[in-house]
């Protein structure tokens, strides 16, 4: 590998969601990291949905973008 056109790879520690901690090598530039999201509690692998409605955005979309009633 050339010499000084690569980012530094040294060890961080990665925190998940449900506490657990490794430690393994990245090019980021802290040395530790805390997960949101993980196996753990992602819809994908647990089989569970969820919806969000922040700030009413799903009423919202149903006014401006919904079926109009009868006589509308």
């Amino acid at each position: 590998m050339k010499k000084g056109i690569h980012p530094d790879y040294s060890p961080i520690t990665v925190r998940l969601a449900d506490g657990t901690e490794f430690e393994t090598r990245s090019t980021m530039p802290s040395d530790r990291y805390v997960s949101d999201v993980d196996s753990t509690n992602h819809p994908f692998y647990t089989g569970r949905r969820q919806y969000v409605d922040t700030a009413g955005r799903v009423e919202k979309f149903h006014r401006r973008y919904g079926k109009k009633g009868a006589g509308k």
